[in-house]
């Protein structure tokens, strides 16, 4: 859970940084931004108008717009995906646009001074101003021209689709018109082989002499001979074998079977009528017997009567039998017959074929074979005469171009837009690139990190020393958190003698010495502040005092210490002034005399505060530090490479100089958004005490 928040905290503290980056170097980003925006503006103005006009064509591939021999018309084809892809290229080809430009003349439209223009020249023009594109989710092209005059705009897109729509009409009909002749020619040279294959059968005919019926000398009369044998022969044996059969039926039945049956096996009407008449009798002899009896003379007249009728019918019924056996011999005779001339004719037709017949067959055949390909040629042409004919329309223009007054281009909005944010990323850029190559102190973890030293003080930019700004300064609370950060630093107190020291000239080590003496002083502790920076003093120039007689005289033990130390505006605070250099310095910053001096003030004073010249390159700094209780390190916020941090950390080291702790100076709150949240909540708090002691005051 640990390991997580510190993630966290780590990821959080990195974006702040990034965003402290920003902040701190604002100016930098507004200004490249700015730049980068009144730049785009004016680019923008100074630009030409561009007017944009579009027309829009329905592309579908080639076909009739009605098939007449089609046997249904084929409304849903075949999707082909690079259709409308392939027309894209088409349109924006060389061929089409060269044709525009001769159409439209642009070679002379677009040149000076009465000059042509290079056709290349006008086409990579041309080129560049159209844009084509689908229509989304239809089969609709839209063709966008842009140009700095609107009529001439929708006047080069509509050409653009008449040219196209042209061309694929022409290329329509050029393909159609070549298969056309491909077709005749091959309609010419079949002609001639089938008037060769005629010729060949002719020939044949005539030397085989062979008898034919018929203009074209398709059918054999022998051929025929013999099929109407051949079905002669089969009506014979049909009829013999229906004889047979009926004759069979007949002999296997008696008398009385064959009057039962007769009139299903006959269709002899006078054996039906009999039948009937016989069965109507008996239906009458059967009411007289009931109704007379046996002897009455009508029964006995009516039985007489159906004797003679059945008589009658076996007669008729044995003479039926007698010819059906007659004609069965006869059916059988003809069969017989016509067999024995069928096979006579059929083995002299076989003999023939061998030897005439087989050629004349197979020229024959042959010229079959090739009247059908004729037919074939000739119904394809005149099929692509006919589709020659009818209305082609592969390219429907749906919309033409009209001009548009409103310019498309430049769009200073857009522009404007466009370089504000460019202009934001350029200034951030930058700035993160001076960034990168500023290696200064940015942060008091960059103290830390370096120096190893905690950071006692964060002191805000502008501060001047209290004794202008008066006890009640907001400025002061920074001091006051240094004090007490003093206080119970590592193995540090606010008793003894402090050197507050710098590694370089400038950052403001001198004001925060003197307003760290004004704060000790101000708790109520008796301070002594040391002017020991004897060669750019300036402390005195702060109190306003005579800077005459000081810290030099009583080194050189011109006057005692008492003597030189004044006493300031400023309750609980003395000041012991530089004094002036003399030209021979040579062993004035004795050590044994420093160590002497420092020894003697602490006893006398609760706070003793030693303002020194910079540490790096002068020596003087490092004899006053060693001789100190502690030194505090002041290091301006953005001033100093890191490597001269490091070099007065390493001379502190080398000397063996206690250090307390560093003071981060003149921190710009307003740009750093830690420092400015840091110095808000003391500003808040201190103003918010203010006015809780006015109103204590004022009650």
């Amino acid at each position: 859970m640990s390991n997580e928040s510190a993630e966290q905290q780590s990821g959080t503290l990195h974006f702040l940084d990034y965003w402290r980056v920003i902040r701190s170097r604002k100016e930098i980003v507004l200004a490249v931004a700015i730049l980068v925006v009144l730049t785009g503006t004016v680019y923008t103005l100074m630009l030409p108008n561009i007017y944009a006009s579009s027309a829009r064509i329905s592309v579908a591939e080639d076909a009739p717009e009605i098939n007449p021999f089609a046997a249904q018309q084929n409304y849903y084809s075949s999707y082909n995906p690079y259709f409308l892809r392939t027309q894209f290229e088409v349109l924006q080809s060389k061929p089409i646009l060269y044709e525009v430009i001769n159409r439209l003349n642009l070679q002379s439209e677009w040149g000076k001074e009465g000059e042509k223009l290079p056709r290349d020249v006008a086409y990579k023009i041309l080129q560049n101003s159209i844009s084509v594109f689908q229509q989304r989710d239809t089969s609709l092209i839209v063709i966008s021209v842009k140009r700095d005059n609107p009529n001439e705009a929708a006047k080069i897109a509509n050409e653009i689709a008449e040219v196209y729509h042209d061309s694929r009409v022409d290329l329509s009909l050029k393909g159609s018109r070549g298969a056309i002749d491909k077709i005749a020619e091959a309609l010419k040279e079949q002609r001639d082989r089938v008037d060769a294959a005629e010729q060949v059968v002719e020939n044949l005919r005539t030397q085989f002499d062979i008898a034919v019926i018929g203009g074209e000398g398709s059918v054999d009369v022998d051929n025929i001979r013999l099929q109407q044998l051949e079905g002669d022969r089969l009506a014979a044996q049909r009829e013999m074998v229906e004889k047979k059969g009926m004759l069979d039926i007949l002999e296997g039945l008696n008398d009385k079977d064959l009057i039962e049956r007769a009139s299903y096996i006959t269709f002899d009407q006078f054996v039906a009528t009999t039948i009937q008449q016989i069965q109507d009798i008996d239906v009458q002899l059967s009411s007289l017997q009931a109704d007379y009896g046996e002897n009455h003379p009508e029964v006995k007249k009516a039985k007489l009567q159906k004797e003679t009728m059945e008589k009658t019918l076996a007669q008729r019924l044995t003479a039926l039998r007698n010819g059906l056996q007659t004609e069965y011999v006869m059916a059988k005779n003809n069969f017989e017959s016509l067999d024995k001339i069928l096979a006579g004719v059929r083995s002299t037709s076989i003999e023939s074929q061998g030897a005439k017949f087989r050629p004349f067959r197979n020229a024959q055949d042959e010229l079959e074979s090739e009247k059908f390909i004729y037919n074939q040629l000739k119904a394809k042409h005149r099929q692509e005469i006919i589709t020659l004919e009818v209305p082609r329309n592969p390219v429907e223009i749906i919309d033409t171009a009209e001009p548009n007054n409103r310019p498309v281009s430049p769009n200073l909005f857009m522009n404007v837009l466009l370089s504000i944010f460019v202009g934001l990323g350029a200034g951030v850029g930058l700035a993160y690139f001076i960034e990168y190559l500023d290696t200064s102190i940015k942060t008091a973890d960059d103290v830390e990190r370096l120096l190893g030293l905690p950071v006692l003080g964060l002191i805000p930019q502008k501060v001047r020393p209290l004794v202008e700004e008066g006890p009640d300064s907001e400025h002061a609370e920074a001091y006051r958190v240094l004090r007490t950060n003093l206080a119970f630093s590592e193995g540090g107190s606010s008793k003894g003698a402090f050197c507050v020291l710098s590694g370089g000239a400038g950052e403001g080590k001198s004001t925060t010495v003197f307003n760290l003496a004004y704060v000790c002083a101000q708790q109520g502790e008796k301070v002594l502040l040391v002017d020991a920076d004897l060669r750019r003093p300036v402390q005195h120039t702060i109190l306003g005092v005579s800077n005459r007689f000081g810290l030099t005289n009583v080194l050189l033990r011109d006057v005692p210490v008492e003597e030189a130390i004044k006493a300031t505006s400023v309750p609980n605070l003395h000041f012991l002034p530089s004094g002036r250099l003399p030209r021979t310095s040579l062993g004035v910053l004795d050590p044994k005399r420093i160590g002497e001096l420092i020894t003697s003030l602490k006893s006398k004073y609760d706070v003793v505060l030693i303002d020194t010249p910079p540490l790096v390159g002068i020596s003087d700094s490092s004899i006053i530090a060693k001789e100190a209780d502690g030194a505090i390190l002041v290091v301006q916020y953005r001033k100093y490479p890191r490597d001269m941090l490091i070099k007065a950390k390493q001379m502190m080291e080398t000397l063996g100089v206690k250090t307390v702790g560093a003071v981060l100076n003149n921190i710009n709150v307003m740009r750093d958004d830690y420092y400015y949240y840091y110095h808000s909540y003391y500003s808040d708090y201190y103003h918010s005490n203010q006015s809780d002691l006015g109103t204590d005051d004022s009650v």
